[in-house]
């Protein structure tokens, strides 16, 4: 059955449910079903959230909520009585609750937080005070601990006493009294030992801990070279403060590389769904960014005019001015999104530039060189062959292959140096690439196009 059939079926029974005789026979139903296909009965019956949220144990209900859209959650949370709610938002993890509550108006967050038991409110405060896009806001304090001292015995009896309301128990944190983090020993390590022995000969120090101050970006690094499942989170004395699981940087990565995608096309960051955001709000989204290249094409027309005593007598250089300017922006957006890619990925820092400038003036170079000679090869075989281009053909083909290649290494050089400039600013490199790069490069591309062909072509233009 593929999915879609699958998707159908679900849906038809749920809707033979639909009636209030049958309450028992949909809370089976949808305690019947993968937490996924629950969510996805949610985003089809929108009217019917509610009920489908209602009908499960909140432990399930909360598993659901989770992994909704925000706009489905803040749909759910505005039609739910404030009693459910507040047993919803107590059930959700303290890292999911966090991230929610960050997409809500302050005034919103603090009539919700009013609804959580007072330990939950403590810990969701908490991890609402540390800065945006750091470690803090998505650490969980649901962990399961031990001491060194430990005997193997000793700490199956502490994974079923608190694993049910661990993140993860697929790492055990191993502390002292202090509440010092020591080491962190994956779960298979004790499963496969004696039970008399202790936790203190398990420990090989070589634990990874994160800082709730650290950027999550970082976190995501840290993740992919060490090949873990769950993270630490410590303070600055090493106090264990709560750990941060895989998921929740998956998440980010996600959201990371949708902003990027977004502001790669020009546009800014879209906090909802396309199909949700009410159009004006698109429309302030989009407009911003079209305004701003397009005041900065304007500078295209400011470049020409300076030139056009020397259009006028060497009319040929017009036609191959779109020539020029994609050659130019698509070398500079290529070398911006490889750039930007590198960044995200940790394969190159800001201090790397000076071996990225050497690499991209030898690439631009050899790549301007090439459709330079394309260029020229172009003019003579429209004058062999057409009778294009008139008498002094050959200078002008050379003229256009000539600047052909300074346009290509010229913008290869802004497309790569132009994202680590913004990262050392502290800027996202993203905003620099696309768009904004090919308009920078239109202008700048067109100067050295007609500087060359006034340099190279003076003799002809008298």
């Amino acid at each position: 059955m593929s999915a879609e059939q699958k998707q159908a079926l679900l849906a038809s029974e749920f809707e033979a449910l639909l009636r209030p005789e049958d309450a028992a026979a949909l809370r089976d139903f949808l305690d019947d079903q993968n937490i996924s296909d629950v969510a996805e009965l949610v985003d089809v019956y929108p009217d019917e959230d509610i009920t489908i949220i209602t009908s499960m144990s909140m432990h399930r209900a909360a598993s659901v909520f989770k992994i909704l859209d925000i706009s489905s959650q803040k749909s759910i949370i505005h039609k739910l009585p404030a009693s459910v709610t507040a047993s919803l938002l107590n059930e959700l993890p303290a890292d999911d609750r966090t991230d929610f509550l960050e997409e809500l108006p302050s005034n919103v967050v603090r009539e919700l937080i009013k609804l959580l038991d007072p330990e939950e409110r403590k810990i969701t405060l908490s991890l609402l005070g540390y800065p945006e896009n750091s470690i803090g806001r998505l650490m969980t304090p649901d962990y399961v601990y031990v001491y060194a001292a430990d005997t193997i015995e000793q700490v199956f009896a502490t994974i079923r006493k608190y694993g049910k309301d661990s993140e993860t128990i697929n790492v055990i944190y191993v502390i002292n009294e202090k509440g010092e983090l020591i080491d962190d020993i994956r779960i298979s390590d004790i499963i496969l030992s004696d039970p008399n022995k202790k936790v203190e000969e398990l420990i090989d120090g070589r634990v990874i801990a994160l800082h709730p101050e650290d950027d999550q970006e970082t976190a995501g690094e840290i993740f992919k070279m060490n090949n873990r499942v769950a993270l630490p989170v410590v303070s600055q004395s090493n106090k264990l403060l709560g750990i941060v699981t895989i998921d929740d940087i998956l998440w980010v990565t996600s959201e990371e590389f949708s902003e990027d995608m977004q502001k790669m096309g020009g546009t800014e960051v879209l906090e909802e769904p396309y199909l949700d955001i009410p159009l004006l709000k698109l429309y302030k989204k989009r407009i911003i960014w079209l305004l701003i290249l397009f005041v900065g094409e304007t500078f295209t027309i400011a470049a020409m005019s300076g030139f056009q005593q020397t259009l006028e007598q060497v009319l040929v250089l017009s036609t191959f001015i779109p020539l020029i300017i994609s050659s130019g922006g698509n070398s500079g957006s290529q070398a911006a999104t490889l750039i930007i890619q590198a960044l995200a990925l940790g394969e190159i820092t800001i201090q790397d530039w000076w071996r990225i400038a050497r690499r991209e003036i030898k690439s631009g170079f050899f790549m301007g060189l090439t459709l330079g000679l394309l260029g020229f090869l172009i003019v003579m075989i429209g004058h062999h062959s057409l009778g294009l281009f008139g008498p002094h053909y050959a200078t002008v083909g050379l003229a256009i292959g000539t600047a052909l290649t300074g346009v290509v290494l010229w913008g290869t050089m802004m497309g790569s140096m132009l994202p680590l400039l913004l990262k050392r600013m502290g800027a996202d490199p993203a905003t620099s690439s696309t768009p904004f790069i090919a308009t920078l490069v239109d202008v700048t591309g067109l100067l050295i196009y007609f500087g060359t062909a006034y340099w190279m072509l003076s003799d002809l233009l008298g």
